[in-house]
């Protein structure tokens, strides 16, 4: 697919950007505490692709100041505000920072979106020597047999053509990308919330591939697909993420 129709996906970020702050959700405390443990020092962290700030926000607990940088801006006027972190629009592939700068490199549920050759130069470029590369992202996700054939049947296969490749990225677990960092070894992370068929059909409405189905029909998907889902939900269930984690080091000179 096209680099534009990429684009095209990511800049839907920038549709009901509130409603991405309200109902993406947070990340488990056990990544975090794998990222912290492996970095070496605490003074600047880049959190690249911020969308909401969602991460930022988490490693201010650790970190004297993170840069947050997103090519959207309605998700970062609708982020989490601290005067530790510092936002800034900037493209992934070509930040306006000084070479050696971050001991943390961090890209959640973003790095799909990028032009990949550009953003590790300039990655290994920012971070300093043994400072840390971090990413992660979910692709679908599961709750029961009979919810998860009905969202297949009745949202996955008529919005598959809406995916653009960097979804793909993300849903075949990263799999395919040549990282240029040493790799570090990574815990198992499970990424669960508990939802009812609200909070559900609200992060639905968060994809891209939703949005632009929906804009090219004229309709809303998701709640077409609702009288089904709610037969077959009994309240809050358990969701499952299918969940990807990287870590990675830049190694000496």
């Amino acid at each position: 697919m096209a680099k534009g129709t990429i684009n095209n996906n990511v800049l839907t970020f920038n549709i009901d950007s509130e409603g991405y702050f309200r109902n993406r959700p947070r990340y488990p405390a056990e990544l975090y505490e794998s990222v912290f443990e492996n970095c070496s020092e605490f003074k600047l962290a880049w959190d690249c692709g911020c969308g909401n700030g969602q991460v930022s926000i988490d490693l201010i607990e650790k970190f004297d100041k993170v840069e947050a940088t997103d090519i959207n801006v309605n998700q970062i006027s609708n982020s989490f505000r601290h005067n530790k972190i510092n936002y800034t629009v900037q493209p992934a592939e070509s930040p306006a920072f000084p070479d050696d700068y971050f001991d943390l490199i961090c890209t959640a549920q973003s790095l799909h979106w990028f032009e990949l050759e550009q953003f590790f130069s300039q990655a290994k470029r920012v971070l300093k020597t043994g400072g840390i590369f971090a990413c992660w992202g979910y692709g679908f996700f599961h709750i029961n047999e009979k919810v998860d054939r009905l969202i297949n049947e009745l949202l996955l296969v008529k919005i598959e053509p809406f995916w653009a490749p960097g979804n793909r990225i993300v849903q075949n677990g990263y799999k395919d990308i040549q990282f240029p960092f040493a790799r570090i070894n990574t815990p198992d992370i499970e990424m669960k919330v508990k939802w009812d068929f609200n909070q559900l059909s609200d992060y639905l409405n968060t994809w891209s591939a939703v949005k632009l189905y929906n804009s090219k029909f004229g309709t809303d998907i998701i709640n077409e697909i609702a009288p089904g889902i709610n037969k077959v939900m009994k309240g809050k269930e358990l969701v499952k993420m299918d969940f990807t984690y990287y870590l990675g080091t830049k190694d000496e000179k």
